[in-house]
């Protein structure tokens, strides 16, 4: 499960990048019960925060890179950015965007796998990250879809330190691997990868992907708000033994994430 205790290797923050600000404040506030708070004066709102019941849960900046597609950015913490970017490079990943001071609230920097999927990692200083997770309306898993699940092992475990291990899908569905910060047990667990072909990674153009699970209280009046606020359903939703009842989502600009009703919950 993941925690607010954001020990090393475990995901702390995430933010969208979206073509259109105030639309996507709309569309996550009716999917997922989120309020927006916008950082910026005036009209154009270039960007801000996610609240959930008062607690920050997400950030929201307008997408301006060029040729970049709407998506999600998952952040992982670190203890030394710096040195984590060195890791990388010597794993074969890329830097995009290198560390960076964002006053004292904490150092950041972007990177891509060295198949193309791309992460982020937050170094803390006075910010930890988010307020509010495993609830309803907060992020409660991440997930890597990549083409090579033994080399993105290699790479993430030498990056992050981070434990791994496989599970059968049901109905021969293939292997997905769980993830676990280093040196915790199995119950902290915080994502998973799977194996897909490359044409099956068409959103990034057969490149990994990295997404976002939200856990909602009710998977089908989610997906409802998804289809009725213009986004879009590309699988469930179903019930996924052990899991929950689970939806694949793409909002009105085509970032992907997941909402997940715990089973049991």
């Amino acid at each position: 499960m993941i925690t607010t205790d954001f020990v090393p290797g475990s995901p702390c923050w995430l933010d969208l990048g979206a073509p259109d600000v105030r639309a996507a404040a709309a569309f996550y506030g009716a999917v997922l019960g989120w309020e927006y708070e916008s950082m910026g004066e005036g009209e154009d709102m270039e960007g801000g925060m996610f609240r959930k019941d008062g607690k920050i849960v997400a950030g929201l900046g307008k997408l301006t890179e060029e040729g970049a597609r709407p998506a999600w950015m998952i952040y992982y913490c670190v203890t030394d950015a710096d040195a984590t970017t060195e890791a990388v490079q010597r794993a074969g990943g890329t830097v995009r965007v290198t560390p960076t001071d964002l006053d004292d609230w904490g150092r950041m920097a972007q990177y891509s796998d060295p198949l193309g999927g791309q992460f982020a990692v937050w170094q803390p200083g006075k910010d930890k990250g988010v307020e509010l997770v495993d609830q309803p309306g907060s992020l409660s898993w991440t997930e890597l879809y990549t083409s090579d699940a033994a080399a993105a092992k290699e790479f993430y475990g030498g990056v992050f330190g981070w434990q791994f291990s496989d599970m059968e899908m049901p109905g021969g569905g293939g292997t997905y691997s769980l993830i676990t910060p280093a040196g915790l047990p199995e119950e902290r667990m915080h994502g998973g990868l799977m194996q897909l072909r490359k044409e099956d990674l068409a959103l990034a153009s057969g490149r990994p992907y990295w997404h976002p699970v939200f856990a909602v209280a009710d998977c089908d009046a989610a997906v409802a708000e998804v289809t009725e606020n213009g986004g879009s359903v590309q699988m469930g939703p179903e019930d996924a033994e052990g899991v929950g009842r689970l939806a694949v989502c793409l909002d009105p600009a085509g970032a992907d994430f997941v909402v997940l009703t715990p089973a049991g919950g």
